[in-house]
């Protein structure tokens, strides 16, 4: 055979088995881009759900309450035999859930007994910038923090984890991070179901990836939202019953997860009442037949049940205003069972709602007296990423502002603001729905879209040590989507250097390699 009808043949030969094999090939992508997780109907709930206890404290002859808590290794079983190595505070994994009231001072007494350091921040909780926990007060090996502040917030739905940056995504995942109730005697409305752990349960929700025989795989923080699991963990619970024994029960929500965003709904698509969010009750109960909670939000339901019933609570696709391509690697396309509950043949009654919560946030556009834009894109706000020594805002204690926060990502974000209440003023123009009308300190930023927001500022003044603002997108916050900003005295905002941590000693900011 001459040279050139071998050519022909070899050529021939090639496209023949290329064809086929780029069939093959855009057959992978096509199905790897439409995959989707779905364990709706797929979960055999028979595990009690875990009700993290509440944390022991003493009270002291000056009436501080002091809690002691340990965060420490452990080692725990979520399904199968396997034993997965966890962390935990007070325990192998999660954290007791601590409660408190307002007007006392409390004392939390932090001892380090893992092998690196890192650290807790009390997420949602009004305090000096000192006590927040933030990523310039790591807790080293052996070392005890002590924060002390006194509650002066209304009654609200808190927690706590670790603000390690770099480092937050992998120990919350890893179990630090538990539920902060704060209780408002003076103000509390009657008719709520408040008896904890009966028809008062925290839930905090967490996405993992298991082995086949049940280990937690440990991930990092790439991709475009970081990792994302394909089960869900209530307390910890694979699979859980809540055996409810009233005919309401009200389920404080924790999105805990790095990255999901849940879309929560009832499987008979039943109606159920939203009474309070981030920053505590809402004016008066909002129904809704569902709820959208982003990394960092919390949300207080209220479900009504019959005797002898089973209903689940799922979270079905979120919209999450992404594109085809990118729903796949966001999580927009996947759906779960997360909690079964399961009603006593003979249920102890419940009062009804009551028609008013609390009062309505008393601020709007027209306190505010200055606008900053945040712009979410990258890893960074405002194009820049984040610096430990850097103050991005100055403010002065009290104020009122308008901050405009825009994502121009085509992926999603949220925007949480430590130390404050704020409102959400409007949503890309358009007045927020009922269940976005109270205090909130983590806001959903959709792709492309701005949310106009009233922040004000507290009363905690601190030259030195900033609090953070910053996507609760763990990932995007690890890799840098976090700014700093300080509250200064009135009239003395124009005198701040800009950077912080120079006259702070090491007891604050100790050194460290994040």
């Amino acid at each position: 055979m001459s040279p050139r009808p071998r050519r022909a043949l070899v050529a021939a030969v090639a496209v023949s088995l290329a064809v086929p094999l780029v069939l093959v090939g855009a057959g992978v992508l096509v199905r790897w881009w439409v995959a989707r997780t779905d364990t709706v109907g797929q979960v055999a709930f028979e595990r009690p759900l875990h009700v993290p206890p509440l944390a022991p404290s003493r009270v002291e002859a000056d009436g501080t309450r002091v809690f002691d808590l340990a965060m420490q290794p452990g080692s725990s079983r979520f399904t199968g035999e396997g034993e997965s190595p966890t962390w935990g505070v007070d325990g192998a994994y999660l954290a007791p859930t601590l409660r408190a009231a307002r007007g006392e001072t409390v004392r939390v007494e932090v001892t380090n007994d893992l092998p690196e350091a890192t650290n807790l921040h009390w997420h949602g909780m009004h305090l000096p910038a000192r006590m927040d926990g933030g990523p310039h007060r790591m807790v080293q090996p052996g070392e005890t923090w002590t924060p002390t502040w006194t509650v002066d917030q209304p009654a609200a739905t808190t927690w706590y984890h670790p603000h390690a940056h770099g480092s937050t995504a992998t120990h919350v995942a890893r179990g630090l991070l538990g539920a902060f109730l704060l209780d408002d005697p003076e103000a509390a409305p009657e008719g709520l179901p408040d008896t904890y752990g009966v028809d008062d349960v925290p839930l905090l929700l967490q996405d993992v990836r298991l082995t086949g025989d049940g280990r937690r795989r440990e991930q990092g923080t790439g991709g475009t939202v970081g990792p994302l699991g394909t089960r869900l963990l209530v307390n910890g619970t694979v699979g859980p019953v809540l055996d409810v024994t009233t005919e309401a029960v009200r389920l404080r929500l924790v999105n805990a997860s790095a990255a999901r965003v849940y879309d929560l709904v009832l499987s008979d698509a039943r109606p159920f009442h939203v009474v309070a969010t981030d920053g505590g009750l809402l004016a008066a109960p909002v129904e809704v037949d569902s709820l959208r909670l982003t990394p960092g939000e919390r949300a207080e339901v209220v479900v009504r049940l019959s005797a002898g019933e089973t209903v689940d609570l799922r979270s079905r696709p979120p919209a999450l205003g992404v594109s085809a391509p990118v729903a796949r690697l966001v999580g927009a396309r996947d759906a779960f069972d997360v909690l079964r509950l399961r009603a006593a043949d003979e249920l102890v009654a419940s009062p009804p709602l009551p028609q008013v919560l609390a009062a309505a946030p008393d601020v709007d556009e027209d306190d505010a007296t200055r606008e900053r834009e945040m712009v979410l894109s990258g890893d960074a706000i405002n194009g820049n990423g984040h610096d430990l020594s850097r103050v991005d805002v100055v403010v002065e204690a009290g104020a009122v502002e308008r901050w405009v926060v825009r994502n121009d990502d085509g992926i999603p974000h949220n925007f949480h603001v430590h130390d404050v209440r704020l409102v959400v003023a409007s949503l890309d123009g358009q007045a927020p729905p009922p269940v976005l009308r109270g205090w909130k300190d983590t806001v959903w930023v959709a792709p492309g879209t701005e949310v106009e927001l009233v922040v004000r500022f507290g009363d905690h003044t601190d030259p030195d040590v900033p609090y953070m603002f910053h996507c609760h997108v763990l990932a995007h916050h690890d890799r840098g989507m976090m700014g700093q900003f300080v509250v200064v005295e009135p009239g003395t905002a124009a005198d701040h250097p800009g950077t912080v941590g120079t006259s702070v000693d090491d007891a604050i900011f100790p050194s460290h390699d994040h």
